[in-house]
């Protein structure tokens, strides 16, 4: 088993991947590897000499194309550092699919879906097993996260759900929006909304089966609100940026999170925003979400 440490961060060739990337690089050692990863091979090819090139960084940066709605993938690549290092440390699952408020949410929901769910059920069932003793698991989501958010009738699809629960209950919503009953069903026009609730109760799903065993090694799982962040995906969503953080400024609390040097137990499984747990059940009421979206 190799000493070095490895991490891995999804969509990281922009933004708040890059950002965290760049903050891995910069805690860790010589000895240790970050992979940059991301779907296009020209963006991901010129993040990692960035990163490699800045002053700041210490660990190892390599650039790693992966399309994360290939499930295949992950777990292929799970295998292969396995095999390689003997397991990974620090997992971040933070790709997302870009979506302007002008587009069609409905047409863009395959995407999205793909993008932002199915990779995260896929990263967790590929990288949990092989994650190291100690190691971290971290799904990037938001506040929107919370039970709260979603029409009462829809949140006992997600409240203690197991992980196949949860993706039967994702793609339940796919096929009511595929058939336009999504919305008398209950299920928020935003795509974002339901999307978050669902990464956060996969996470403890995962984090719930693996409590007593991760909380015996050091080991954390755990989803993430960064809060706003300043980049091309959330600006055209909001006109007032003024409380809104660097992808810098918002990696720090993140990379607080996954260095820190004792587990919370009330951190595990839990949606952590600033290093505090977000109450699962909290949320603004069923519709407040649309009213952001453009008629």
């Amino acid at each position: 088993m190799s000493a070095a440490r490895i991490a891995l961060v999804t969509g990281a060739n922009q933004g708040l991947g890059r950002a965290l990337v760049e903050g891995l690089a910069a805690r860790l050692t010589p000895a240790d590897l970050v992979l940059l990863t991301g779907r296009n091979p020209e963006r991901v090819a010129d993040a990692a000499r960035g990163i490699a090139r800045s002053p700041g960084g210490r660990a190892r940066v390599e650039g790693r194309v992966l399309d994360v709605t290939d499930t295949d993938a992950i777990a292929h690549l799970a295998d292969e550092l396995a095999a390689r290092y003997g397991g990974i440390d620090i997992v971040v699952s933070n790709a997302v699919a870009r979506l302007l408020p002008d587009e069609s949410q409905a047409e863009r929901a395959d995407e999205f879906i793909d993008v932002s769910n199915t990779a995260t059920h896929a990263v967790l069932r590929s990288f949990g097993p092989v994650l190291r003793p100690g190691g971290r698991l971290i799904v990037v989501a938001s506040s929107l996260g919370t039970l709260g958010h979603l029409d009462p009738r829809l949140r006992h699809l997600f409240d203690g759900a197991s992980l196949d629960q949860v993706e039967y209950a994702v793609e339940s919503w796919r096929s009511a929006v595929h058939h336009g009953t999504a919305a008398e069903a209950g299920w928020p026009r935003w795509l974002n909304v339901p999307s978050k609730v669902a990464q956060v109760a996969a996470v403890r799903a995962v984090a719930d089966e693996r409590r007593t065993h991760d909380l015996a090694t050091g080991t954390l799982i755990a989803a993430v609100c960064p809060g706003m962040v300043d980049t091309p995906t959330s600006r055209p969503w909001f006109s007032d940026f003024s409380r809104a953080k660097s992808p810098a400024e918002a990696a720090e609390p993140v990379l607080d999170l996954i260095f820190a040097e004792h587990v919370d137990p009330a951190l595990h499984g839990q949606l952590v925003r600033f290093g505090k747990a977000l109450p699962w059940r909290d949320g603004t009421p069923p519709g407040e979400q649309d009213r952001m979206l453009t008629p």
